[in-house]
């Protein structure tokens, strides 16, 4: 067990020393920042106003830039050490390859999660100084969520790291996953779909089976409980389930994605060449 924290205390003052780790942190810390610069807590567009509406815009364009951040940053992580000689180093030592996988993934978690997550608490520090009202409910639920994506591209990253030695290959993957899952991020992209007569509910299956579609539709029925923004498809997902339950199974599916996708990425990298 020590190995393992070990392991991920490594990976993170690695990172923490990388340059990737400072542009990470400025990206989404300069988002709050600016948001807070351009007036958005004292405007109000459709009912939504103060924090509420900066944590919803903060939500929107972390959709896009998380993953492809997990994604571009973890994905050479096993690959980047078997290619720098690093692996076969570490692994001269009494750590076993559980212990060294899975303290990877403890500390990159850790690195790509909290700058996320202090950023927001760096908007609601901001906004009870300025004597604005705290949307708890949504600011932990938010926190959930962004556990849960996180979670999620993690494994996938890891995941193909396991099999890919060449750093460059494991990019190129991560672009196409990236570019792949972004493409179906709005349901009426997949209108195009509807048009060769293939049946709703494999529609919306295949849609909502998308981490960054589902976490994008539990963000907004926290401000939108009706979901009336989406049209049809709200009623699909309202008749299936309460709202609640929807935000449960929103954070609860990518964890076990990322779980799954990890441990298969585990299964992989002991049995493949290691160096």
């Amino acid at each position: 067990m020590n190995n393992l924290f070990l392991i991920a205390y490594l990976d993170l003052k690695e990172s923490i020393r990388a340059k990737w780790f400072l542009v990470y942190s400025l990206v989404f810390g300069g988002m709050i920042a600016l948001f807070f610069i351009a007036g958005v807590t004292e405007s109000q567009v459709m009912g939504f106003s103060g924090l509420s509406r900066l944590l919803l815009m903060y939500i929107q364009v972390t959709i896009v830039i998380l993953p492809i951040f997990i994604l571009i940053t973890t994905v050479r992580s096993i690959s980047g050490d078997r290619d720098n000689h690093i692996l076969e180093y570490m692994l001269s030592f009494p750590i076993s390859l559980k212990q060294y996988y899975w303290g990877k993934i403890i500390g990159r978690f850790i690195t790509v999660y909290l700058p996320v997550v202090f950023a927001m608490v760096v908007a609601v520090v901001y906004g009870f100084m300025k004597g604005a009202s705290i949307p708890w409910d949504i600011f932990f639920l938010y926190t959930g969520l962004l556990f849960a994506l996180s979670s999620a591209f993690l494994g996938i990253a890891f995941f193909v790291s396991s099999f890919v030695k060449s750093s460059e290959v494991a990019l190129g993957i991560a672009f196409f996953i990236w570019i792949a899952l972004l493409a179906f991020i709005d349901i009426a992209l997949i209108s195009l779909m509807m048009q060769q007569r293939m049946d709703e509910q494999l529609i919306i299956f295949i849609a909502m089976a998308n981490p960054m579609e589902i976490f994008r539709v539990a963000a907004i029925s926290l401000f939108d409980p009706e979901l009336t923004v989406m049209g049809p498809v709200a009623f699909y997902i309202l008749d299936l389930m309460s709202q609640s339950a929807f935000v449960l199974l929103s954070i609860a599916y990518p964890v076990l994605l990322g779980l799954v996708f990890a441990f298969f990425g585990f299964k992989i990298f002991k049995k493949k060449d290691l160096v």
